[in-house]
């Protein structure tokens, strides 16, 4: 299905995880791609592999800090320069910090995951949506996270900006769906990526494996979601046939997000 022939998306954090595994996805529909992540080595990594597969789709890798302004103005022009436009963003970047209490937490950490995963997303759209807006055409997609639909223990600024990321979405939906662009959010839970890896590994470092499981035994479908199935969610908000959905939160969680102590 080549539903995104002559659709150019940006995808942020797009060298591995949840960002990689869109790329694919939407790659396999015919999308042309820019790719956008701080680690040069890991974003080439990516192209390669993905252009192997699909060798016909148009791509560029751009390297970039989201959390400075001048880099995301950066490649929101170098899309513009390539592809003449900007059909989708998802908006994917982020980091999860360290896990500590509210007074014991480091307070360079807390500001860097603020300066990443709120200021990030913010200035990508401040810069995507008025060509969207020119093209009376956009889809946004941000990740909020279950982190921005309820609390996380000893993971204070995670949560605030993954709420603050719900909030955003919610009022560009108000502000510019009149412009043709719908603006949604995916809340994925445990999804088995490089980053969610890492959390396990301070929750247990001696066998982060053991605390995969112990925390899939809470979940309803007892185990953790997979990338490729994150995927194929945000290949549909991002597709024309999302034209009537708009400032949504959808939880991609197994259902966990709806239980009420252990299930």
């Amino acid at each position: 299905m080549k539903n995104f022939e002559n659709k150019t998306i940006i995808i942020t954090g797009a060298a591995m995880g949840l960002g990689l595994a869109v790329a694919k996805e939407l790659a396999m529909r015919g999308a042309n791609l820019t790719l956008v992540d701080y680690n040069q080595q890991s974003l080439s990594e990516a192209k390669d592999e993905i252009s192997r597969d699909f060798p016909d789709n148009k791509i560029i890798t751009v390297v970039a800090d989201v959390s400075q302004e001048a880099a995301v103005k950066g490649y929101v022009d170098e899309t513009i320069n390539q592809f003449g436009r900007i059909d989708g963003l998802y908006n994917n970047a982020g980091i999860e910090g360290k896990q500590a209490s509210i007074t014991e937490y480091d307070l360079d950490t807390f500001k860097k995951v603020i300066d990443i995963n709120l200021m990030g997303v913010y200035y990508a759209m401040r810069y995507v949506i008025p060509y969207m807006q020119n093209q009376k055409y956009g889809r946004i997609v941000n990740v909020a996270s279950v982190g921005g639909i309820r609390g996380v223990l000893n993971q204070t600024p995670y949560v605030a900006t993954k709420h603050a990321v719900s909030g955003m979405t919610k009022n560009a939906a108000l502000e510019y769906a009149k412009d043709g662009i719908n603006t949604n959010a995916i809340a994925p839970g445990a999804i088995l990526t490089p980053m969610v890896a890492e959390a396990f590994k301070q929750v247990n470092p001696e066998d982060p494996k053991a605390a995969e499981s112990e925390y899939a035994k809470a979940n309803p479908t007892k185990r953790l979601g997979l990338p490729e199935e994150v995927a194929k969610v945000v290949a549909f908000l991002l597709s024309d046939e999302c034209s009537y959905v708009n400032g949504q939160i959808l939880a991609i969680d197994g259902g966990q997000s709806n239980s009420y102590g252990n299930v």
